[in-house]
């Protein structure tokens, strides 16, 4: 990617109602985590860092990334202990230390092998660690978008429960969420994917909404937060899950 188009994310990440209600949603539930203060944290695959902030707040926080152009912005931040490179499942950075929390937000659904970088991150957690887990859900939702962003897959929230379990995980909370929305990003996928025969010129470019426009679509969005960990959507967008290791 263009050292540009990095920058422009970055930029993005911090108003687009999208990534302000995801990040509302995560620290919902990571607020519901019994974690210490002095939480070691890792984000894997943290991309430029739009999450890094919350997360620090929970704890001390390392990030990884394979792609160097992101780490560096994410690095520039300034708010990780260090933000290191990445490849799942082979190279998990800060060996041997073990963490008591391990975050995938949108990164399971890159990975060929899901099963086994679950794995492989369950051998870097403490006996009592956290994994918080979130992918885009159904693949009838499947577009170019996906295409783009070099995706393997969609999930269920059925089959990501079962992809944790064998991970090594005992899954202790699973939801969708993106709900209020469903039915308007369904529509919006289904028609591109209908008339544009090219899913390249299909795919979704996060364009900035007006204003006031961005702000609503943020509340109705991040309202979701009050469901996490008290009670599962029953469909939505994305899917995220929190696990423990398993005995």
């Amino acid at each position: 990617m263009d050292p540009s188009a990095y920058k422009e994310l970055a930029d993005l990440e911090g108003a687009h109602w999208w990534f302000v209600g995801r990040r509302r949603i995560f620290d919902a539930l990571l607020d519901k985590l019994d974690l210490a203060e002095d939480a070691r944290i890792l984000e894997i695959g943290c991309g430029t860092g739009g999450n890094l902030e919350m997360l620090a707040r929970h704890g001390a926080l390392y990030a990884a990334e394979y792609d160097d152009g992101a780490r560096e912005i994410a690095r520039a931040r300034k708010v990780a202990r260090d933000v290191a490179p990445c490849r799942l499942p082979d190279e998990i950075p800060f060996s041997p230390e073990k963490f008591d929390l391990i975050v995938l937000f949108d990164v399971l659904e890159h990975i060929e092998d899901d099963v086994a970088c679950l794995k492989a991150i369950r051998a870097r957690m403490s006996e009592r660690g956290w994994l918080v887990v979130t992918v885009p859900a159904f693949q009838f939702l499947w577009s170019g978008n996906d295409e783009h962003n070099h995706h393997f897959r969609r999930y269920t929230r059925a089959r990501l429960e079962a992809v944790v379990r064998a991970g090594g995980f005992g899954p202790a909370y699973a939801s969708y969420f993106n709900f209020w929305l469903f039915p308007a990003v369904a529509a919006v996928r289904f028609a591109k994917n209908a008339f544009f025969k090219d899913r390249e010129e299909a795919r979704s470019d996060l364009a900035l909404p007006t204003g006031p426009l961005n702000n609503a679509l943020a509340w109705l969005f991040s309202s979701e937060r009050v469901a996490m960990g008290r009670f599962s959507l029953p469909f939505g967008v994305s899917c995220i899950l929190s696990a423990r290791p398993a005995a």
